[in-house]
């Protein structure tokens, strides 16, 4: 706190103990320092009024923060399963956030980023942990951006404030938190102003929670970069609809053919000890192998299958989403022409969800299952919102298995550029041909011809 602040504190508050010694009862007293001290002839709060004064202080940024409009928005409150109706996966992406909050209101070490749609539950998380935070004393601050903006315009023009004083409380608070990024006024001045505030915190290792419904790659590119800190950040997505708006249908059509692969998994993936192969053939089918079930265990970064059609990658990449749904995920198994297909069929007039709503749910699957890159048609509109797709999940390192029988000189520039990134992507080439069957299948499959007829 500035001394200014201090001083304007005193000023309105009551006076001290009248039993002080130290004070006398004014509440302050001027410390004897030289005349070169930069403190020399301020006031510094007596001890017997230190507790009032930061009583002040929290209740005044309380007032700021408009806290009382958000009194009821706690964690005992949140109910990730009071509505009737939500699927599975909405449910835990709300215990999870849950989680998240509670675990940082209770420490405040590092960031908290809560994204999510419109109506999703962010802003009750985050005025949840601003009420606990004050609840125990701790000096915060709870604005939406624009608010935070227009805060520091009317500083400007204030006789009872002074910019460059509240920008050093924002910026210097013990929590911030920063709630709808992405809805204030984009001009260069209020980009620069969040950036410097942002920032501060960033070097400073600053606690602060931040709420968005944008795209990460529609943030701004200074302040995005911190974001996707993971040894600063823990990004937390929630994956729920709208609770001021009627669920969704259940008859709408899924995107993800998972449920068709139910019978994909790594117990039954063949690694074809049966068939002749030179060595280093056999070898690439069992890397790969051991890379999904690794995957399978940890899905981090993306993996690329290539391979022949019938090769075995189909079935590895739907083990690995098998095996996460098992863990109660949600991942997301699309061929790539299918995907296509339902992002067009999203504008017919008769559909039950937005384009927007559909792009958005494949975008940020928990796990993105893309079979068969490369077979899709190569029209403009095709490659572009496949290299969005890519770019995206690029950028927030959002996991993701690739299947291809495409040459990678083949596949879109773009895309390209990203799967041979080797700090994100493991690609691993299955050389074996199409299967075969066993010759131990062989006359099995001729004795029950042989028997029918």
């Amino acid at each position: 706190m500035t001394s200014s602040s201090i001083e304007e504190i005193l000023r309105q508050s009551q006076p001290g103990d009248p039993n002080c010694k130290i004070c006398g009862g004014l509440g302050y007293v001027r410390r004897d320092l030289p005349i070169t001290d930069p403190d020399f002839g301020k006031m510094q709060i007596c001890v017997c009024r230190q507790k009032n004064v930061e009583l002040a202080a929290r209740e005044r940024l309380f007032r700021l923060s408009n806290l009382e409009a958000f009194d009821r928005m706690t964690f005992d409150t949140f109910k990730p399963q009071g509505r009737m109706g939500l699927a599975d996966q909405h449910i835990r992406s709300l215990e999870y956030a849950l989680n998240q909050s509670a675990s940082f209101a209770k420490t405040l070490s590092g960031w908290l980023f809560l994204a999510g749609g419109y109506g999703c539950g962010k802003t009750h998380l985050a005025a949840a942990i601003a009420n606990y935070v004050v609840s125990l004393g701790v000096p915060t601050l709870f604005l939406t951006v624009p608010d935070l903006l227009d805060w520091l315009r009317f500083s400007y023009d204030s006789p009872d404030a002074n910019f460059e004083e509240r920008f050093e409380e924002i910026r210097n608070i013990r929590l911030l938190v920063l709630d709808d990024l992405g809805t204030q006024n984009t001009t260069a001045w209020a980009q620069e102003k969040l950036y410097q505030i942002i920032n501060y915190r960033y070097v400073n290792k600053l606690p602060l929670v931040v709420t968005t419904n944008q795209n990460m790659d529609e943030i701004d590119g200074r302040i995005r970069s911190r974001l996707l800190d993971a040894d600063m950040v823990t990004t937390v997505r929630i994956y729920a609809p709208d609770y001021r708006t009627a669920l969704q249908d259940s008859s709408e059509p899924q995107v993800s053919s998972l449920p068709l692969l139910s019978d994909r998994t790594f117990g039954n993936f063949s690694l074809r000890e049966y068939e002749r192969h030179d060595p280093e053939s056999q070898r690439s089918l069992e890397n790969a192998f051991h890379a999904a079930q690794q995957f399978a265990e940890n899905p981090r970064g993306w993996l690329v299958l290539m391979g022949d059609y019938g090769c075995g990658k189909t079935h590895l990449a739907a083990a690995i989403g098998n095996y996460r749904k098992a863990l109660g995920e949600e991942p997301i198994f699309v061929v790539v022409p299918d995907l296509l297909d339902h992002l067009r069929a999203a504008f017919s007039p008769s559909s039950t969800v937005s384009y927007d709503r559909r792009f958005e749910e494949v975008k940020n699957a928990q796990l993105l299952i893309l079979d068969d890159l490369g077979t899709q048609s190569a029209s403009p509109w095709a490659r572009e919102k496949l290299y969005q797709l890519f770019n995206y999940r690029y950028m927030a390192r959002l996991p993701t298995v690739i299947t291809t029988s495409s040459k990678m000189e083949d596949l879109d520039p773009r895309i390209r550029s990203r799967m041979l990134d080797s700090r994100l992507c493991d690609i691993y080439a299955i050389l074996l041909p199409a299967y075969r069957t066993s010759p131990v299948e062989k006359p099995r499959r001729a004795a029950r011809r042989t028997t029918t007829h």
